[in-house]
């Protein structure tokens, strides 16, 4: 075992990159690779590609995840600066056959999106970048850029297959199980919403003010972002940030509730957080506190405003990621 950081590299993440690289070299056509891939995987196997340094590597993940870029291109950065994603370990097994297990925290369940593909053929290869690389130019260094603008042919992948193990939509299944168990209707708006947490956080909120004839738990996955502009940041992550824009838009509405939080335990900068609760009252509790929600919001500061009220709900790291899971509860009032 090698424990390296998230969400940005460290030193260890590269010593780890090199020995699983080290390890897969010489292999014959009898030989068998199981890899075991996992949300997280980007950082904790980082390896630089030629001409570019670890530093560059995080002050470009760090630059990432404040960029208000959805994971699909964010892989694709990473996988286009890196030495070892994006099927460049399973080209450096070769002529092994590789059987890749894997937990999806990738909206639709892409297997060479999670970790970034490290051993599967490299579909994003000739993405267009342009995007990201004039949200990226002048916060990252500029062999980072340069790097960015030069697509390069993927990796050949041979003899490579994927198992599924765990998804966003299995997890999303299993509250739906418990939630009918108990008697509610259930709604799933999808294992794969994306956006901007704030306004995912105020569509939902139109949601669930739509009115229900039966108490009903609405229900969904994916991965929202969190865009930082030259403002005060404060604690925060993408769920407490969705719950918060929830809470603001109900605005102390009867007989609806909500919970947001991340699958692996740990919501972004909220605080060691794994997300939070939402209650009826949670607006008036914060206000008696000298909170004002629009400030929090706009310091991106919901993770400090919910551990203040005690609603930060901590977990502590669960293993597993399957993404960020939001169910909201609505009860009809007379």
């Amino acid at each position: 075992m090698r424990e390296a950081r998230h969400p940005v590299p460290d030193e260890a993440s590269e010593a780890a990159a090199r020995e699983i690289l080290a390890s897969v070299q010489g292999l014959g056509p009898d030989d068998l690779v199981l890899a075991l891939i996992s949300g997280g995987g980007s950082s904790v196997l980082s390896l630089p590609a030629p001409g570019l340094t670890l530093a560059d590597k995080q002050a470009t993940n760090r630059a990432l995840l404040a960029s208000g870029l959805d994971i699909r291109t964010m892989n694709a950065v990473r996988r286009r600066l890196s030495g070892i994603k994006g099927g460049k370990l399973a080209a450096a097994a070769a002529p092994a056959r590789i059987v890749t297990l894997t937990i999806s925290d990738i909206p639709g369940d892409d297997p060479a999106a999670i970790a970034s593909g490290p051993t599967l053929a490299d579909s994003y290869a000739a993405m267009d970048l342009s995007d990201a690389i004039a949200r990226l130019e002048g916060r990252v260094p500029p062999a980072v850029i340069e790097r960015l603008r030069r697509a390069e042919p993927p990796p050949v992948v041979a003899r490579a297959e994927v198992r599924m193990i765990a998804t966003p939509g299995m997890a999303l299944q299993a509250a739906a199980a418990v939630a009918r168990d108990a008697g509610l209707e259930i709604e799933i708006l999808g294992d794969d919403l994306e956006g901007e947490s704030a306004n995912v956080g105020a569509e939902q909120a139109a949601l669930a003010l739509a009115g229900r004839d039966r108490p009903t738990v609405i229900l969904s996955g994916g991965e929202t972002t969190v865009t930082i502009g030259g403002g005060k940041a404060g604690r925060g992550g993408r769920n407490t940030e969705f719950l918060l824009a929830l809470g603001r838009a109900l605005d102390g509405a009867p007989g609806v509730w909500g919970l947001a939080g991340d699958t692996d335990g740990e919501d972004g900068a909220s605080g060691g957080g794994a997300g939070a609760l939402l209650a009826p009252d949670t607006l008036h509790r914060a206000r008696a506190l000298g909170l004002d929600v629009a400030v929090s919001l706009a310091n991106h500061d919901s993770g400090g405003f919910f551990d203040a009220i005690g609603d930060l709900v901590v977990t502590g790291p669960t293993r597993t990621n399957v993404n960020d899971f939001r169910a909201i509860l609505v009860t009809p009032q007379a």
